[in-house]
């Protein structure tokens, strides 16, 4: 089998979610995995989400960039923000996962070192890769991380990347649970956590495999 570029949309704590959507790519060791970030957060289980990334950093090339409620994590750890305000965010479930004492002493350092070497961007010779969004007229490198991190396209989506290259983000969380697809942007949050999927996609086959919360294959 020719190795893949596989990447995986919005996790966000649903780690069932994430084991059998390994199961079906059936993963191979030359394929690369791209996920989008956002790893933390709403769903119940985000120590087993980061414990199942770190299994994968030996399976196969994982490229993992970071997210939004990774970032406000990372800033509730470093004692940039409350542990209050991150709660406030969604991370009352995450620190539970952890212990119910919720208290930042329970996570692992690394798991802290995980979400800090994540990636802010990601690209191939014919796609990029974004937790959020882009300025179509900036390169990667130029890129604003409020742009890459926190601009949803719901009311606005940006126009083709100057690279020519196809865009794949995430963030933005489509409730019917379908892949949107712009031609030069897809976007694949399809809402797991919240009653929709957790969608995987070979991005030069564009072949998709979703999985619910509990496991079962669309």
């Amino acid at each position: 089998m020719p190795a893949r570029t596989i990447a995986i949309g919005d996790i966000h704590g649903c780690s069932i979610a994430l084991a059998a959507l390994i199961d079906a790519i059936d993963l191979q060791p030359d394929d690369t995995l791209v996920t989008l970030g956002d790893y933390v957060d709403k769903g119940l289980d985000a120590k087993g989400v980061i414990d199942l990334l770190l299994d994968l950093e030996s399976r196969c090339q994982l490229i993992s960039l970071i997210g939004n409620h990774d970032a406000v994590m990372l800033g509730a750890i470093d004692y940039q923000l409350s542990v209050e305000q991150w709660k406030a965010f969604g991370g009352t479930a995450t620190l539970k996962s952890y212990g119910e004492s919720e208290s930042l002493k329970d996570i692992p350092v690394s798991h802290s070192k995980f979400l800090r070497r994540c990636r802010l961007w990601y690209e191939t010779p014919t796609h990029f890769f974004v937790h959020a969004a882009y300025d179509p007229e900036r390169s990667l490198e130029e890129q604003e991380d409020a742009t890459l991190l926190w601009q949803g396209i719901r009311d606005f989506v940006p126009g083709p990347h100057r690279s020519g290259k196809i865009a794949v983000v995430g963030h933005t969380s489509q409730k019917n649970g379908e892949v949107f697809d712009a031609g030069h942007l897809v976007c694949i949050d399809t809402n797991c956590w919240n009653g929709g999927w957790l969608t995987a996609m070979d991005v030069e086959s564009r072949r998709v495999w979703q999985v619910d919360e509990s496991g079962r294959l669309r």
